[in-house]
């Protein structure tokens, strides 16, 4: 059987996806990735770089695979959220991911930045040349604008999967999925209802 590349590339991701979650940077083991990857440390080595490098790749693509969904329509804010909400929900480890890279870059610069930078920067292009402006009163940077509304959505949807524990708690329910779906209406409902009140009143 021919060595396959690109298979042994997507095993290790998964695998250091994986790992990366649970541990974050400095508690994953490299031994680990490639023992649940069925590779060897020198192919991660070889199409990865080094640890922090591999961490930067997974964070890149998690990040890569919500700023590509075109979830973010600031004419349908309510819809958006609800869609943001369930992206989160069916990929968990992107807050995971991005809670160990806070702690342990303390703020600083990350792996990857100016890349990941330009990302946020084409979805923010997006949101204003498809109408983002119209959202917001008007006099308000129209980038300014966008930057701000998709900021504010992330983290209104995001928290409820940072703290899972205050998510069960503060709603009194053991059940984390209805406590999950409550949040989504509620969510989806206040996001709708702000919208209204800075939409400008008509003539």
């Amino acid at each position: 059987m021919s060595y396959d590349a690109e298979e042994t590339r997507r095993r290790i991701f998964l695998a250091a996806s994986a790992e990366f979650a649970a541990h974050g940077l400095a508690g994953a083991r490299v031994d680990r990735i490639a023992t649940a990857a069925k590779a060897n440390k020198q192919a991660i080595y070889l199409y990865f770089g080094n640890k922090e490098a591999l961490f930067g790749s997974v964070v890149q693509a998690k990040v890569d695979e919500v700023c590509h969904a075109d979830l973010l329509d600031p004419a349908a804010a309510g819809e958006s959220v609800g869609q943001l909400f369930d992206w989160y929900r069916e990929h968990p480890d992107l807050i995971r991911l991005l809670l160990w890279e806070a702690l342990e870059t303390a703020g600083g610069p990350v792996v990857g930045e100016a890349e990941r930078r330009e990302g946020y920067v084409a979805v923010v292009n997006d949101l204003v040349e498809g109408g983002a402006a119209d959202a917001f009163p008007e006099g308000e940077p129209r980038t300014r604008a966008a930057q701000d509304w998709m900021f504010t959505l992330l983290g209104l949807v995001a928290w409820n999967f940072a703290v899972p524990q205050l998510c069960r708690l503060v709603l009194d329910e053991q059940d984390q999925e209805i406590a999950l779906d409550r949040r989504r209406a509620t969510l989806v409902e206040t996001v709708r209802a702000l919208t209204a009140a800075r939409t400008p009143a008509g003539p």
